[in-house]
């Protein structure tokens, strides 16, 4: 029997560590995955290396600078990929009639347009851009059903999720007997800290996660439970569960990733060392199992699994995002977006640690309930809040 053709996929956001443990993957399996395209913003040095490695078709830079020096220095390699730029060239590589697989792991709202895209197109859409669902969800959802793409989690949490839910019910978990859908949280680097302490927290603090390796503003989210508060909104709408069906599970050790409470009293989870090849390996092959390159997991060194309850006084931004998915409309984008430039004034030392609720919370209560019905209006709502947010980040800064 003949082996199917490889699957062609693109990666948008190749140079963050989705996108890297993505082609570490595809490198352990080339008879079942090919690259098609490429993005990266501004690492043209790092697509250049994945470039020379994988031949995509096409790579694509955020401006034309970064898109230029990559073209030279892939011409002057004898290297035949085309080299684009921009947002259009995003769309064009996620929508792709040669392309079967999105990899959607652009950080933040710059990649709402091109994973939107790749839903309409109707292609198997790897969702690790938590925004796309928190700004725009009932958008996503809907060009999800209307075109017969398939939406597969990429977050260890809601990987694990789909993985415990029976085949057929991911979208509506109460006709499969769920009680409740418990997300697991590591805590972050300041599970056990003092709260008093926390407002002289550094940057490099707050990006000293105990157990998982990412990039800096997600390392600060998870350090604020803002990752968890996000992931809670993007549960929703993946597994169509209602605020009061979420709950957070504080899990320092980060093996089991998620859990689902079923009617009978049965509580599945998902088990394995947080590495996250795992997810992708299984949301890239599914329905199969393939090897991630993961180290099989040692119950034995493990020797014990601790639970907490969240403390919402030490993690206000957790509370905040249960808040505005109850709230609805462009709460949640208003939360997103605040963040977003919370944490970017917090890494560049211009407010402190405890100021990102602080701007958050402002943000929501200055912003209007309006409802998120189109692209256009999520990106407005987006662009409010940053608008809000810079201003409040501002006058901390001067009061700093």
């Amino acid at each position: 029997m003949p082996h199917p053709a490889p699957q062609r996929l693109t990666i948008l956001g190749a140079s963050g560590s989705i996108g890297q443990s993505t082609l570490d993957v595809v490198a352990r399996h080339p008879d079942r995955f090919q690259v098609h395209a490429l993005s990266a913003y501004r690492q043209h040095d790092k697509l250049f290396e994945q470039c020379m490695r994988f031949a995509p078709r096409l790579a694509v830079m955020g401006d034309e600078a970064a898109a230029e020096r990559l073209r030279s220095a892939l011409a002057a390699a004898g290297s035949d990929t085309e080299v684009l730029h921009g947002e259009g060239a995003l769309e064009r590589i996620a929508t792709a009639a040669e392309v079967d697989m999105v990899m959607a792991a652009i950080v933040g709202a710059a990649g709402l347009r091109p994973t939107l895209a790749a839903a309409r197109a109707g292609k198997k859409l790897l969702l690790a851009n938590k925004e796309a669902l928190v700004l725009s969800g009932r958008l996503l959802m809907d060009a999800v059903a209307a075109s017969g793409a398939t939406l597969l989690p990429i977050d260890s949490e809601h990987n694990a999720i789909f993985q415990a839910l029976p085949a057929g019910y991911a979208r509506a978990p109460a006709a499969a007997g769920v009680r409740r859908v418990l997300l697991t949280a590591s805590g972050g680097p300041f599970r056990a800290v003092p709260i008093e302490a926390l407002a002289a927290v550094t940057p490099e603090q707050a990006c000293a996660h105990p157990n998982w390796v990412m990039g800096r503003k997600i390392s600060v989210d998870s350090a604020t439970m803002m990752n968890k508060g996000l992931e809670v909104i993007e549960a929703h709408w993946l597994f169509g569960a209602p605020a009061d069906m979420i709950e957070v599970v504080v899990h320092p050790q980060s093996v089991i990733h998620s859990m689902v409470d079923y009617a009978d009293g049965s509580v599945i989870a998902q088990l394995g060392n947080p590495d996250m090849r795992t997810p992708i390996a299984q949301a890239m092959a599914w329905p199969e199992r393939i090897d991630a390159g993961v180290r099989p997991l040692d119950l034995f060194q493990i020797a014990r699994l601790d639970f907490e309850r969240p403390d919402f006084a030490r993690f206000p931004c957790l509370a905040l995002a249960f808040d505005a998915l109850r709230a609805g409309g462009a709460a949640p984008a208003v939360l997103n977006a605040a963040n977003e430039e919370a944490v970017a004034a917090f890494l560049e030392r211009r407010i402190g640690f405890l100021d990102i609720p602080a701007v958050i919370a402002a943000c929501l209560e200055r912003s209007t309930a309006n409802a998120v019905d189109s692209l256009e209006a999520a990106l407005a709502a987006d662009a409010h809040a940053r608008e809000l947010a810079r201003d409040e980040t501002s006058r901390r800064s001067i009061d700093r």
